[in-house]
């Protein structure tokens, strides 16, 4: 009878634990420079692709691939959005008003009270639910890690308005070095003539 019990709990896959809040908030202050391909599911369902560059503590540049040429960059504590079917100078917001602000915020203290909203292990990934406790309608951000070591895959926004875009990493090559030019929106704006 022992025997069978031993048989029965070696052949159940260990269960991943999730990653603990603290350890999560560690690795993303770790994060100075990063850059990866991604892949982005937009709200209808289309699907974009190009490349991330992060540069804590609030920047982030999105470049689409070719034959799109928008961009969408934090720099400044704004979020500017350049449409390259447009001629209108960028849409921009506040970062504060965004999700995102959560990763690229100059020290990220995951276990602030009521910022986690959610947080579990699916699939042998970690899910981190956040919000800006303080305003709960700008949306919150699902975040994916996996373990050993602990690394960013994958985050889902959802907006106000219950809007979900979905943002998949590739490699994430860590310590690069990004020129803050790559950062301003002022010289974004010159460069696209608006």
């Amino acid at each position: 009878m022992a025997s069978a019990v031993a048989v029965t709990l070696l052949a159940v896959p260990a269960m991943a634990e999730k990653l603990p809040l603290s350890e999560i908030s560690r690795y993303l202050n770790s994060l100075t420079t990063a850059q990866s391909d991604f892949t982005q599911v937009n709200p209808d369902g289309s699907v974009s692709t190009g490349e991330l560059m992060i540069h804590r503590p609030g920047r982030v540049r999105f470049e689409y691939a070719k034959p799109d040429r928008s961009v969408v960059m934090a720099g400044g504590g704004q979020v500017a959005v350049f449409d390259a079917k447009s001629n209108q100078p960028p849409e921009q917001y506040p970062l504060a008003r965004t999700p995102l602000s959560i990763i690229l915020a100059e020290n990220v203290n995951l276990g602030r009270a009521r910022m986690v909203v959610g947080h579990q292990e699916i699939d042998n990934t970690t899910h981190v639910v956040a919000q800006d406790p303080d305003h709960p309608d700008y949306g919150t951000i699902d975040m994916v890690f996996t373990a050993n070591p602990t690394e960013l895959r994958q985050w889902i926004i959802t907006d106000g308005a219950g809007a979900k875009t979905t943002v998949i990493l590739g490699e994430l090559r860590k310590g690069v070095r990004l020129p803050s030019s790559l950062f301003s929106i002022t010289l974004e704006q010159q460069s696209r003539g608006r």
